[in-house]
């Protein structure tokens, strides 16, 4: 049994791979998994759908701020929320990570914990990877295979369709204002530090630190429309709805009303909104990292998507609609219509995560 305070310079790599090799089990489909130089898979029909994505630490997430069990299951989830995006199936994942020489084994044991709880919620195998020292911060990169025969794309909204979104928005953008805070959780993802809140908030600043730490895409309904074929069009909401839609617009060569008093502003996310002077409906509309599902469905299928929607226990909303017009995104408010300019997470114009002692945005 290795000491989970050992870092893996002192374990070596070839100790550190049989060991992940012990750990992760072969799956259905699944010829050869970890241990060679490459996987063999088996039953990827009728179509293929490869996605991959990564974390930097620094950039994503800070190991203060995360649990490597919750780090683990989040890496997984970003993945595959695009494949629910795509109405696929999740099959098969490979692994990489870049890891400094001082990273405990504890750490990526616990790391890995969280992957593979993901990965068998899902009914996803991991079956390879590559690791890699490195002089930088830790990166965690995810290649997702998926399956599926009814894709949706971004491509496909047609005039007159509504808007659909799930779930609620916000509340991953309120986490991150609390983590900079000083609020945490701990290695199970309870409450473990209620930074200047008090006890009587512990529900709202949970559920929110939950959104951004611990993302639970609606895999199971994105899936059941694509088979369906009740959407024109989809797209997760990773970057924010307001840009996330605009990219719907410029793929389908739309624009797009939404009405304000109809966004699913998050009620956790509304309690710290009021509580730190910031508008609430800011945040639903603007906040990256949500993990959601927005739909371009007929008017004539809403009834049925919303009835998908609740086989999957998932809350459905009908935001707008799309609209012939140059791309963009409009937005009704009280005081009339606006253009939506996009307010998301872009990745080259400035890092989202502050530096230690600056306030968070």
């Amino acid at each position: 049994m290795i000491d989970p305070q050992t870092p893996l310079s002192r374990v070596g790599e070839k100790a550190f791979l049989e060991h992940l090799e012990r750990r992760i089990p072969l799956g259905p489909g699944v010829v050869l998994g970890v241990g060679d130089d490459a996987a063999a898979l088996e039953g990827l029909v009728p179509k293929a759908l490869v996605t991959t994505d990564s974390l930097v630490e620094g950039i994503h997430f800070r190991r203060e701020w995360a649990p490597p069990r919750l780090l683990g299951r989040k890496a997984l989830s970003v993945n595959l929320s695009d494949v629910a995006a795509m109405g696929g199936t999740p099959r098969h994942a490979t692994v990489s990570l870049c890891l400094p020489a001082d990273t405990t084994f504890g750490f990526v044991d616990e790391l890995y914990d969280g992957l593979l709880e993901r990965a068998a919620e899902n009914a996803v195998n991991l079956v390879g990877g590559n690791v890699t020292s490195t002089t930088g911060p830790v990166v965690i990169d995810i290649t997702l295979l998926g399956q599926g025969d009814g894709l949706l794309t971004r491509r496909g909204a047609r005039p007159g369709d509504r808007i659909l979104v799930t779930g609620s928005l916000g509340a991953a953008a309120a986490g991150l204002m609390l983590l900079g805070q000083g609020v945490r959780v701990d290695a199970e993802g309870a409450l473990a530090s209620l930074g200047p809140w008090t006890e009587s908030s512990a529900g709202p600043l949970l559920r929110c630190l939950l959104a951004v730490l611990d993302p639970r895409p609606p895999i199971g309904l994105g899936r059941s429309l694509g088979e369906a074929g009740v959407a024109h069009a989809a797209i997760d909401v990773s970057d924010g709805l307001s840009s996330d839609l605009r990219r719907l617009c410029e793929a389908s060569g739309l624009c797009a009303r939404v009405d304000a008093f109809r966004i699913p502003v998050d009620e956790s996310a509304s309690v710290v909104a009021r509580a730190r002077g910031r508008e609430a409906l800011d945040l639903a509309l603007h906040s990256g990292e949500e993990y959601q599902l927005l739909l371009a469905v007929p008017e004539d299928r809403v009834e049925e998507a919303t009835g998908l929607a609740l086989v999957w226990h998932v809350d459905l909303t009908d935001i707008g609609a799309f609209e012939e017009g140059d791309p963009d995104v409009f937005l009704r408010t009280a005081t009339g219509m606006r253009s939506l300019l996009p307010g998301g997470h872009d990745h080259f114009a400035g890092v989202e995560i502050p530096a230690p002692g600056q306030p968070v945005r």
